[in-house]
């Protein structure tokens, strides 16, 4: 059955040239937006209705095929911020890091205001097949894979693309106060394939989101989770970003993980770390040391 999801994303054809703005076929062909006036994700997603829109633009053009272009992560001047601490697993993950910060995540898991705290911002993400880093001063570094909320500049939910919130878990278990290191730092922020235009919570929580982590091509680790295990609301979640502040070119909101290795594992420079949603496709990254 040929599937009805619209796909948005950025892609290079040559190394050197510059971003353009496509429309994906089935996860397979990328069909190029450039010649009818498309310069940004902006141009599509601040759209009244997006999907519609680039149902029109893209037309019955057959595009080139994925393999061919250079996927590159789908956002421009956006930020990226996270929600902790959403899943069960990851309450126990973060208390389990340390008894200072036990009580703390314990809380939070059960209060009225989630966690969010600040990622990256849209230039320092890393898309498909770069390099995710793990910092050189940390002993115990992890991959979160995470459904990732995408909304435009008027806050609307517009659709969803895959993350990679990389985590050194020995920093942030030290201290909570050193969160910020052990989140924010380069390569620490993964995004892509695209964005799939899906908008519906009901639809998107029966999905599933896996990781498996290859290490010199065995794997080494590999778990899976519903995206109905996420405990708060995504309105709840967009709600608390969106107080007090404004994003004028979009923003991505990491949604949390619910699955994460155990204390006896950690990256190592050149593992292979493949995350999936069935919604949405398959994000890959090899690790590096920075």
């Amino acid at each position: 059955m040929r599937e009805t999801a619209e796909r948005l994303c950025r892609f290079r054809t040559d190394p050197g040239a510059e971003a353009r703005i496509g429309a994906v076929i089935e996860g397979e062909r990328v069909v190029d937006l450039t010649h009818v006036g498309v310069g940004s994700l902006a141009d599509v997603l601040d759209r009244e209705d997006p999907v519609a829109h680039l149902r029109l633009l893209r037309g019955s053009e057959d595009g080139i095929a994925v393999s061919e272009v250079t996927l590159l992560p789908p956002v421009e001047r956006h930020e990226v911020w996270a929600a902790g601490v959403t899943y069960l697993r990851s309450k126990s993950a973060r208390m389990e890091e340390s008894d200072f910060s036990a009580t703390a995540y314990d809380r939070v898991y059960d209060a009225e205001r989630p966690e969010i705290f600040f990622k990256s911002v849209g230039e320092k993400v890393v898309g498909p097949d770069s390099h995710v880093g793990i910092r050189a001063d940390a002993r115990w570094s992890v991959p979160e894979p995470e459904l990732a909320l995408v909304m435009n500049a008027h806050g609307r939910l517009v659709g969803c693309t895959i993350g990679n919130d990389m985590s050194s878990r020995d920093i942030e278990g030290e201290n909570l106060l050193y969160l910020p290191q052990a989140k924010v730092y380069d390569h620490s922020c993964s995004l892509g394939p695209w964005i799939t235009l899906a908008t519906d919570e009901a639809a998107i929580r029966e999905w599933t989101i896996g990781v498996r982590i290859a290490r010199a091509g065995e794997e080494v680790f590999s778990g899976e989770t519903s995206i109905d295990q996420i405990k708060r609301t995504f309105a709840d979640l967009t709600d608390h970003l969106w107080r007090s502040q404004h994003f004028p070119h979009g923003v991505v909101l990491l949604t949390g993980t619910g699955v994460v290795p155990d204390e006896s594992f950690t990256l190592a420079a050149n593992d292979r770390v493949t995350i999936t949603i069935s919604g949405i496709g398959t994000l890959e990254n090899t690790v590096a040391v920075v």
